[in-house]
């Protein structure tokens, strides 16, 4: 059998690639959704894996903007890959996997990310767990702060329109401040954020979008829904908080009083919070939010000298890493990275290595949701020089955990 991995042509219908890929994944392709995904900015990034003339896997990537520690970089945003139940096992991911990265090479993008619908696939191209989410589910009556708020400001409901005016400002303040964060376009945001089709409802109610404001200024805003259930003894309707950010800690804790004390529900459950949460320490129960921590966001650095060039580091100091990366041996190799007062230089080098690691250690690491030294605990870095693990983390550690609220 022959695969062949290519763009899909100008004049391809896309619906089809959209069919065969959710095939691959089990799923029905709703018209609304897929509608929605023909809008958004993926361009000439959709890839197909053909049989001769049959469609039998694909993948897509958007273009993002990725915020790292100290800044930004163009990032593949991986999405969309599946092969059909008829064609697994026979290297065609991998083909499209290779496709993908050499496309992110050719663009200058310095990492690709992804979520990951099992973390055992992506590991073999050289994808790290970059970063963690949590979740909750609490039970309405069991929500009490251990230090009452005293509210300052406003809360509001609003219209979808005023949103797509609010919202994107303060998830910008948020995202320049927090590594794991992509920037959201206009369309990304009017179709993937704000858009409300049945098809995602899943049963519950509509979108209510709300801001929390001080002296006119919109300093939080939050999306949920209300899936309704009731019986005898009355409601055990759930809440499901869609996203909430906030640019400060008053109004984090004022947004969420706000969510906890909405009537006629029993349960509010979030998907995808910080996994360094203030709620933890903001309940007086704080084992009642059922706080549960999973993988989030996978990293694959494409270009190595490229991603660690742009990122900050911990005061000065320089490191040698020795890299194993079989899928994109460009990166193979022993590196030495230096950080001063004239900026970061990264080139190759013959110098003995300070640690040995696998590239996919090197992104667990990259927007600092581990440390070199969680991942040696862990049997997966090798110290060779004295110090050298401690050096490491000095360097590459960061202030917040890395976070991305959103999956694509």
């Amino acid at each position: 059998m022959t695969i062949e991995v290519r763009a899909l042509p100008a004049d391809f219908e896309r619906r089809r690639w959209g069919e065969v890929v959710f095939a691959a994944f089990g799923e029905e392709l709703h018209e609304e959704e897929f509608a929605i995904f023909e809008q958004l900015p993926v361009g000439d990034r959709l890839f197909g894996a053909w049989d001769g003339d049959a469609l039998v896997g694909g993948g897509g990537v958007f273009p993002f903007r990725l915020t790292i520690p100290g800044g930004e970089v163009p990032a593949a945003g991986v999405t969309a890959v599946g092969v059909i139940p008829t064609h697994r096992r026979r290297g065609i991911l991998t083909q499209l996997m290779r496709r993908q990265l050499d496309d992110a090479r050719q663009r200058a993008e310095p990492v690709a990310i992804l979520w990951a619908s099992e973390g055992s696939i992506y590991q073999r191209f050289g994808y790290g767990l970059a970063s963690l989410a949590g979740s909750i589910e609490v039970e309405r009556a069991r929500t009490a702060y251990r230090v009452p708020v005293e509210r300052e400001g406003r809360l509001r409901l609003i219209s979808r329109d005023e949103a797509s005016r609010l919202f994107p400002a303060v998830y910008d303040r948020v995202r320049v401040q927090r590594p794991g964060f992509f920037a959201r376009p206009e369309p990304w945001w009017e179709l993937e954020i704000l858009a409300d089709p049945e098809s995602r409802r899943h049963g519950a109610g509509p979108k209510y979008y709300a801001v929390h404001e001080v002296d006119g200024k919109t300093e939080a805003y939050v999306m949920y829904r209300i899936h309704h259930e009731w019986d005898a003894a009355g409601s055990k309707s759930r809440l499901q908080v869609i996203e909430l950010i906030a640019g400060t800690t008053r109004a984090l804790r004022e947004t969420w009083r706000f969510v906890f004390d909405v009537d006629l529900v029993h349960t509010i459950t979030a998907p995808r919070l910080e996994p360094d949460h203030p709620l933890l320490l903001l309940l007086a129960e704080p084992r009642r939010l059922g706080f549960r921590l999973g993988d989030a966001l996978w990293l694959r650095i494409v270009d190595l000298p490229a991603a660690l060039g742009a990122r900050s580091y911990r005061g000065h100091g320089s490191l040698v890493l020795q890299i194993a990366d079989g899928f994109c041996p460009w990166n193979d190799g022993r590196w030495k990275l230096e950080a001063d007062e004239d900026g970061v230089r990264v080139e190759r080098t013959d110098v003995r290595a300070d640690l040995l690691a696998d590239i996919t250690d090197l992104a667990a690491v990259y927007l600092g949701g581990f440390t070199f030294g969680q991942l040696a605990a862990a049997g997966r870095v090798v110290e060779c020089s004295a110090a050298g693990l401690k050096r490491a983390d000095d360097l590459f550690r960061t202030d917040v955990a890395p976070w991305c609220p959103q999956v694509f």
